[in-house]
């Protein structure tokens, strides 16, 4: 029973995460009915995702996987800075770069921030000289740490996950009635 409600949770989240991150994309003049872009990946696609961490952060279906999982760790401040580090950079206009970089500053670095990420006390300094006259790599520092930890901790632990495991798995589709 634990089992089924576990993976069912992760659905739920996964659904969450890929409805939200498709909003966000070029999707916004159709939002007729749930015409979703984002399919189950194949098996191979899915495993492809255990030979590199940027081949999982590369793919859309991956990267939601992914934030599920962490979100069920407790621990989706991680991916959710490594998101906003890499929409900051692309960003052009300088006055949009010192307003999302007190964002980022205000969400997840400075003390008792809502989704404050752990690292350590010479990094957030610097940081918050750095925002005052923010520049494409305030965060840089810390997006490497933040990354490192993903890295090294969750992505091991998410390709562990029975959610991945399953998605790795083949379906036989065609063969179920044939039975015995």
């Amino acid at each position: 029973l634990l089992h089924s409600s576990s993976i069912k949770d992760w659905k739920t989240r996964l659904s969450y995460f890929l409805q939200n991150s498709s909003n966000s994309t070029k999707m916004k003049s159709k939002k007729a009915g749930k015409h979703h872009t984002y399919f189950r990946p194949s098996p191979e696609e899915a495993q492809l995702w255990s030979e590199a961490f940027d081949e999982l952060l590369a793919n859309k279906y991956g990267l939601a996987a992914f934030r599920a999982f962490l979100k069920s760790e407790f621990c989706e401040e991680n991916i959710e800075f490594w998101l906003a580090c890499e929409d900051f950079k692309k960003t052009k206009s300088p006055q949009k770069l010192t307003s999302k970089a007190k964002k980022i500053y205000n969400d997840f670095i400075e003390k008792e921030a809502p989704k404050e990420i752990n690292i350590d006390f010479q990094t957030k300094n610097t940081i918050a000289q750095n925002i005052q006259e923010a520049t494409h790599t305030c965060f840089s520092a810390a997006q490497k740490r933040v990354y490192s930890l993903m890295e090294n901790n969750s992505y091991p632990r998410f390709l562990e996950s029975e959610f991945y495991q399953e998605l790795c798995k083949k379906t036989p589709i065609t063969r179920t009635a044939q039975g015995t």
